[in-house]
């Protein structure tokens, strides 16, 4: 059920996308009176679900179908809405585009005023960027929405009063438990949660942190970006204290005389008081009883525990983090949402460009976590979640507007290339550069897919 429910998110989140890019190009085409022949959400090659098409005040419909029926060619200056079988993208056939429909017949016919290829390079330039636009566009709306409805929640880098837990990579680099991270390369570190992604995102250097009262610097070697581009799970999490929330019924202490919020102090007169730390601690106890020292309302009680051969005493452990630091909440007005709707939209550019760095710096071998739609499939969570489903969309708008303005053939970069080297020389690239050019971009996009598809095999199966 969790895989369907993934597959679901994935399926409308993709189409909305894909239906917001494709309008973009299909408005600006017809602002400038361009004929747009089809416009689909996803491919449809050899047969479509559905095609229709408003002719003569009403509109036709024709279901499963491998060719649109013989009547409506009486009306090509009519576009043919439909929904292919294929869902791997979208796509709106602008008349007289090379694009990946490579519908030669209708460029060996001589330009007509309604083509795209007609019509001056500045607005061409416009129909070309018109989807990339509206996905920022979206991404900026999803953000001012999530915003005004949900405002912001998350926690304080400062606010960390115990310092974070390191595991062994976070060690290994240099940091230590208790550090409080306070910069990586001179730049403060906000949110907690942003420390590790923005450590890799911007391959820091040193990080700024106090440790034991006292400023310290941590040098990072690069050869750590690696292992940590393949890390799964955070190397820092908070430090907080071991609170007990419930002790179940079926516990082996169930009756040793542990309450609901009792925080430990010590262990065996140890002085302990950080989970982490007793975690570990009762690690080296297994199968063993212990003396725990709480603090249950103010006052010190000692209780004898048994710690099971798994190192645990089979309780229930506060993991609120409001509980033990004051988690900072932003709510907005409709009105103050938009700008910090902007604002997130274009850090989430900015980031993303940054990550595309990693990509193609073969040092970080970042290619390496290149994913297919399996991996954007396991970003969605196994429930539907608004706030989550949202935020993931958002994320996703902005890739894909990124991704489309790159200069390579095929995407809406490559062809804004072409049309900027227009205006430039005053010289258009003759159609067979371009059929060439779009050949050789769908070919990279295709290998592309299979690389990052091969990558999902391995991960998941292998």
């Amino acid at each position: 059920m969790e895989v369907l429910m993934k597959i679901i998110q994935l399926v409308v989140s993709l189409s909305l996308l894909i239906v917001v890019h494709e309008m973009g190009h299909y408005l600006f085409a017809r602002l400038f009176k361009m004929r747009v022949d089809k416009f689909y959400l996803f491919y449809n090659p050899w047969f479509s679900i559905i095609r229709v098409k408003r002719m003569e005040g009403r509109w036709a419909f024709s279901w499963f179908s491998s060719a649109p029926p013989e009547s409506w060619k009486a009306h090509p200056e009519k576009t043919e809405w439909g929904i292919g079988w294929l869902p791997v993208g979208g796509y709106c056939k602008i008349a007289g585009m090379v694009d990946e429909s490579m519908d030669k017949e209708q460029l060996q016919q001589p330009p007509q005023h309604w083509e795209y290829r007609a019509r001056p390079a500045w607005q061409r330039m416009f129909a070309i960027t018109g989807g990339v636009l509206f996905n920022v566009i979206f991404g900026v709306l999803v953000y001012w929405g999530m915003l005004y409805t949900w405002g912001e929640h998350y926690l304080a880098n400062k606010d960390l009063a115990y310092g974070v837990h390191c595991d062994t990579l976070a060690l290994e680099m240099g940091f230590r438990h208790g550090d409080k991270i306070l910069a990586l390369d001179g730049e403060p570190v906000e949110r907690f949660q942003d420390i590790q992604i923005n450590l890799i995102r911007n391959q820091s250097k040193e990080a700024t942190v106090i440790r034991r009262g006292d400023t310290v610097t941590v040098h990072i070697d690069e050869r750590y970006m690696k292992a940590l581009l393949n890390k799964k799970y955070f190397i820092f999490e908070p430090r907080i204290p071991f609170e007990i929330a419930l002790i179940p019924d079926s516990s082996l202490n169930a009756q040793a005389g542990l309450r609901a919020g009792d925080r430990v102090v010590a262990v065996d007169s140890l002085p302990l008081f950080i989970m982490q730390d007793v975690q570990q601690e009762l690690q080296r106890r297994k199968n063993q009883t212990v003396q725990l020292t709480v603090n249950r309302h103010d006052t010190l009680q000692t209780v004898p525990v048994s710690v099971n051969d798994r190192g645990v005493m089979e309780v229930i452990l506060n993991g609120l983090m409001n509980d033990f630091f004051p988690v900072v909440e932003k709510k907005y007005s409709f009105f103050s949402a938009l700008p910090a709707g902007v604002s997130k939209g274009c850090t989430a550019i900015v980031n993303y460009v940054k990550d595309l760095g990693l990509v193609f710096s073969p040092k970080t071998e970042a290619y390496k976590s290149l994913g297919s739609f399996i991996t954007i499939a396991n970003i969605f969570p196994g429930a539907w979640n608004w706030d989550t489903f949202w935020g993931i969309t958002a994320m996703l708008t902005i890739m894909l507007a990124v991704l489309n303005i790159l200069p390579i053939p095929a995407l809406d970069g490559g062809h804004l290339m072409f049309v900027l080297y227009e205006m430039i020389t005053r010289r258009k690239p003759s159609e067979r550069v371009l059929e060439t050019a779009q050949w050789l971009g769908l070919l990279l996009l295709m290998l592309l897919m299979a690389f990052a598809f091969g990558n999902d095999i391995v991960r998941n199966f292998f």
